[in-house]
């Protein structure tokens, strides 16, 4: 007498499973779509259809356009970018606003990044800022821990962070590699 048992039912989400492939799938769609020349309008519907999944899938995960971009620009952000760590505040601030200066300029960055503000008010601008914000966080803590007294988050967000958004958002000012070194100069003056 054989006994068949049933496997143990699973729990969580796989690491690359169906969830995973359609988040991929969705975002690449949203990227598709913000960057296209043809400006067509990002809508649930549409983003669903490029993604080849169904509008329920997309509704029932993100629920508006807004937070879907905010998700969207969130892991944009945490997925590609370095935390420099060149030993200094200074040299770690001017990297840092190097870096992301370069990253701004990239055409479809920086259009993610309209659209989610544009799109998302306040949640797409906590999302464009939020992990710009906690890099910032780390090189400052990191300062700390050598025994110097960094500025504020606040300040520093102030000094670098805001002028470059606005600059890339905003204008159509160049986003320098000479002009980032002020920021950080501005910040923290030679002694």
């Amino acid at each position: 007498m054989s006994t068949t048992t049933s496997p143990a039912p699973q729990t969580g989400t796989r690491p690359g499973g169906r969830s995973a492939r359609v988040r991929a799938a969705v975002h690449r769609a949203v990227k598709e779509l913000i960057a296209d020349e043809a400006n067509e309008q990002v809508t649930i519907p549409v983003i669903a259809a490029r993604a080849g999944v169904h509008a329920t899938t997309v509704y029932r995960r993100w629920g508006t356009v807004a937070e879907l971009l905010a998700d969207v620009m969130t892991s944009r952000f945490s997925d590609d970018f370095v935390v420099p760590d060149t030993g200094s505040l200074r040299g770690d601030l001017e990297r840092y606003a190097y870096d992301l200066a370069k990253d701004l300029c990239d055409p479809d960055t920086l259009a993610l990044v309209r659209a989610t503000i544009g799109t998302g008010g306040e949640q797409g601008a906590a999302a464009c800022r939020g992990e710009r914000q906690r890099q910032l966080e780390a090189i400052l803590e990191r300062e700390e821990a050598r025994g110097n007294r960094p500025p504020t988050l606040e300040r520093t967000t102030d000094a670098v962070l805001a002028p470059l958004y606005y600059r890339a958002v905003f204008t159509n000012d160049p986003l320098t590699p000479e002009w980032t070194h002020t920021l950080v100069s501005h910040l923290l003056p030679p002694d």
